[in-house]
């Protein structure tokens, strides 16, 4: 996916994206870096101070998907861009699961529904 034209980019203080604010009207819509919205519509500094709060640590826990049959698989996040999301299947912490042979998933951007946050 492209991102549309209108997202604008938000990097922390060490120069990495955390998400992007939406304008909406006088107002912007914070989204994480899955493409998720983060609240709002809030101003500048609020959308900001979301994007912040949110950051990047919640990509490093495990997660669950949600896959067409009903079954629910734990997953850990491999990558994220605006080009898609790619997952990978987590049995129960196993080393195996970011290696070789892996079990993996690709997702959309904006991450879909099925794929359900840690503490969501």
């Amino acid at each position: 996916m492209t991102l549309p034209g209108d997202w604008i980019e938000h990097r922390r203080e060490d120069g990495e994206c955390v998400g992007w604010m939406v304008p909406d009207g006088g107002r912007f819509r914070p989204r994480d870096i899955l493409g998720r919205p983060v609240g709002g519509p809030v101003d500048w500094l609020e959308a900001e101070e979301a994007l912040e709060e949110r950051g990047l640590a919640f990509l490093a826990g495990r997660h669950v998907l949600r896959l067409p049959d009903g079954r629910e698989r734990p997953v850990r996040i491999s990558q994220v861009g605006p080009e898609g999301l790619e997952v990978v299947a987590d049995e129960f912490g196993a080393a195996s699961a970011v290696g070789a042979g892996a079990e993996t998933f690709r997702l959309p951007f904006p991450a879909p529904e099925e794929l359900i946050l840690d503490g969501e």
